[in-house]
């Protein structure tokens, strides 16, 4: 467990030595969120709430949502394609650790230091700009934090999956871009899932991409709590489960027919 750990801990350095390209990030997601501020202060005119949500928790809920994806966002599955391309994987995999759980360590290393240098430093400049409210309860941070831990599991099982098959089509560029393109949609970070028509909910249900952003970025605002909060974690960890099962069957298969390009 010691070299995983150590993973982590070179990735977070390796993001450390560019620290400063994250400094415009931060501008550039707070200029995000005022735009969706102010685009939502618009269609709420009056009305007190919509869908269950005040104005207000639709502010905190669009700040945290951009805010965590620092947190759960990360390029794994572009280095696995690579890597497979350039014929670096057939040497990953003689090494001495687990190639899947050493990208996701690595993945876990890029999330702390955004984490840290991004997500953080940036909630703390929209607060002082936007109306966003921070909860005094500590129950509500504990959920908070187990909801995003959560999202970056299910969003690291998608890209390890989305990586993993490069060992299939060779060159799945246009398939990575359709999955973020996805996952943004569907994952409530543009528009939280209780805004959906009830078919396209009904639906959602069904798929993982809610617990990457919708789940925390609306235990954050209590609009999710008591045992609704509970029951989204444990969607959440069912789906942490049900998509280890996929990775590890086409890992097996992928392994077997190994065949590398370049070299």
């Amino acid at each position: 467990m010691g070299k995983y750990i150590e993973m982590i801990r070179i990735r977070f350095l390796m993001m450390l030595a560019y620290r400063t390209n994250y400094y415009s990030g931060i501008l550039i997601y707070s200029i995000n969120i005022g735009a969706y501020y102010f685009l939502w202060t618009a269609i709420y005119g009056d009305k007190g709430s919509i869908e269950g949500m005040t104005v207000l928790q639709m502010t905190s809920y669009i700040a945290i949502a951009w805010m965590a994806r620092a947190f759960y966002f990360n390029n794994i599955d572009r280095e696995i394609a690579q890597e497979i391309k350039e014929g670096k994987v057939a040497v990953e995999l003689i090494r001495p650790y687990n190639y899947l759980l050493m990208k996701t360590m690595q993945g876990f290393g890029e999330g702390i230091f955004r984490l840290s240098f991004f997500s953080i430093p940036g909630m703390i400049i929209v607060a002082l700009i936007f109306p966003i409210t921070f909860s005094a309860d500590p129950i509500v941070w504990l959920l908070f934090v187990l909801a995003l831990v959560f999202s970056f599991l299910i969003n690291m099982q998608i890209n390890l999956l989305t990586g993993i098959l490069t060992f299939f089509f060779f060159n799945n560029a246009g398939l990575i871009r359709a999955k973020r393109v996805i996952i943004d949609l569907f994952s409530g970070l543009l528009l939280p899932i209780s805004f959906f028509p009830g078919w396209a909910q009904r639906i959602m249900d069904f798929l993982p991409f809610q617990g990457i952003s919708y789940v925390p970025s609306m235990i954050f605002t209590e609009s999710l709590s008591g045992s609704a909060a509970v029951n989204a974690l444990l969607f959440q960890f069912v789906w942490v489960l049900i998509l280890t099962v996929p990775i590890q069957v086409l890992w097996l298969i992928a392994r077997k027919q190994l065949v590398v390009q370049g070299g």
